[in-house]
């Protein structure tokens, strides 16, 4: 899961840095002279430095062995969607929402 708006692992830097890591500006000559700016690229500092704890990398390499998906019944709901047979019960899906959301409150509760 990603958190944030950056893509693909990139992140801009900070205000102050973007303004200090922006190219010179070239002046605009004649219609008849060429313009070629002599601008080196400017890798901006890393921004943050991450850990990963043992225990998260115990979590992670577990979570990788265990399967998490029955690709039996994917096949099978698969097949069911295909033939038109596939029905969606919304009150079963509004009541396990509502319990989740119950929950998630009552966690965040207890938190405080």
């Amino acid at each position: 899961m990603k958190i944030g708006n950056s893509h693909d692992g990139i992140t801009s830097p900070p205000k102050a840095e973007r303004s200090a890591a922006r190219p010179p500006e070239v002046a605009v000559k004649g219609a008849n002279e060429s313009v070629q700016p002599s601008v080196k690229a400017v890798s901006p500092p890393p921004s943050a430095k991450v850990a990963i704890s043992s225990a998260a990398q115990a979590a992670a390499s577990s979570a990788a062995t265990e399967v998490s998906f029955d690709s039996a019944k994917v096949g099978r709901i698969s097949q069911a969607i295909s033939e038109g047979k596939f029905t969606v019960n919304a009150n079963a899906i509004a009541d396990k929402l509502v319990a989740n959301a119950q929950e998630l409150l009552k966690a965040r509760a207890n938190k405080h």
